[in-house]
């Protein structure tokens, strides 16, 4: 449970000032779902710049340019991947034919390692699930709703993605996790939190008399462009993945007959797992078991590595 927050001011309603003191706000209301680290990214001089340390919001000092119209934040709750660790924070830096882009991610993927393998990603040092997403982007020429469309649909679990890029266009990749977005069409601000309540509480304490916001409701499976002259764009992906979580081959007891594609490396990656725990001494039923009690092959790797599981 991670938060993300934001703004898009492509009016430019408010300096530099005053933008760092809304974010500085949202940040902090933003506790609540996370205070292991924290992060914004924005651009500056068509620059895209990333700030993120393993603070607190409200311990956090940062100062937004004056030209930055569209930042994007991110609080963090640990749940892969050391907090101390800064690249394991969020936002993460990626790039697409030469333009850099950054991403947040609020929920938990389960199929990252099994993506790695199928897709040949390149190693990495960070550790976090959410980097998948970075990779499988990186894949495509461009950032666009298209290669959004198929990061969405390769990764499972529970997401909801902010992507900025370098032109400042702001995507929203709306799977199960939550997302509360205002606009506020008479001043040309777009404003946003992970859920309603924290984005209610930080407009009481900001006090902004921005007059009553229209509320973007983003579904499942919708994707959204916002770009810096505030122009909407919508996309949508395939939410299948959502509607049977047990669909993943990697948490199902190995078929007798043989699968195809993705399936076919889930077996091989079982099988490995199965020789591993025979290293360790442990009957490869024990593996079966597990999996028929419903965990998933990253969680029963790392009983083994750290010796929690039984025989």
């Amino acid at each position: 449970m991670c938060c993300l927050f934001g703004i898009v001011d492509h009016q430019r309603r408010f300096n530099a000032k005053e933008k760092t003191h809304i974010l500085s706000v949202l940040a902090t209301a933003c506790e609540e779902r996370g205070t292991d680290a924290t992060g914004i990214a924005y651009c500056s001089d068509y620059h895209l710049s990333i700030y993120k340390r393993p603070l607190e919001a409200h311990r956090l000092r940062f100062r937004v340019p004056e030209d930055s119209s569209v930042i994007m934040g991110h609080t963090r709750m640990t749940t892969q991947g050391r907090a101390n660790r800064n690249r394991n924070n969020h936002p993460f830096l990626g790039e697409t034919n030469g333009e850099r882009f950054a991403l947040a991610h609020n929920g938990v993927l389960w199929n990252d390692r099994i993506l790695r393998r199928s897709r040949h990603l390149p190693k990495t040092k960070i550790e976090t699930d959410s980097y998948v997403a970075v990779q499988l982007i990186e894949q495509k020429t461009a950032l666009d709703l298209s290669s959004l469309k198929y990061m969405a649909e390769q990764v499972k679990g529970s997401f909801t993605f902010t992507v900025l890029d370098e032109r400042e266009n702001l995507y929203f990749v709306k799977g199960d996790s939550p997302m509360c977005l205002y606009y506020y069409p008479g001043c040309g601000v777009y404003l946003y939190a992970s859920t309603e309540s924290i984005l209610n509480r930080a407009l009481v304490q900001l006090d902004l008399h921005l007059g009553r916001p229209e509320q973007i409701v983003l579904d499942c499976g919708d994707i959204l462009k916002i770009t810096h002259t505030g122009k909407r764009e919508m996309g949508t992906f395939e939410t299948s993945s959502f509607l049977d979580p047990w669909d993943d081959c990697s948490l199902r007891p190995v078929q007798t007959e043989e699968r195809s594609g993705s399936c076919t490396v889930e077996r091989e990656y079982l099988e490995e797992l199965k020789s591993v725990a025979a290293y360790y001494g442990y009957a490869p039923e024990s593996i079966d078991r597990l999996l028929d009690s419903g965990f998933s092959t990253d969680e029963i790797e790392e009983f083994l590595y750290e010796g929690m599981m039984y025989r």
